[in-house]
């Protein structure tokens, strides 16, 4: 399941932050954990009981917020 793979995650970072190399940008850190947890979403829709990737779901909400 590779959805982030280094050429989208440096286009989210060129994309938010200044540059690709600007990896530390605060705006890029939260533009790569939400789309993270879209992809999560996606799958949790389809998987009802997959309990595991829940936890890691709202593991991510929390390091967002």
């Amino acid at each position: 399941m590779p959805y982030l793979t280094k050429e989208k995650t440096a286009e989210f970072f060129t994309k938010f932050g200044s540059s690709a190399a600007n990896t530390g940008s605060i705006e890029a850190q939260i533009a790569l954990l939400t789309e993270r947890i879209n992809r999560i979403s996606e799958h949790l829709q389809g998987n009802k009981k997959d309990f595991s990737t829940h936890r890691g779901l709202i593991e991510k909400i929390g390091l967002r917020k």
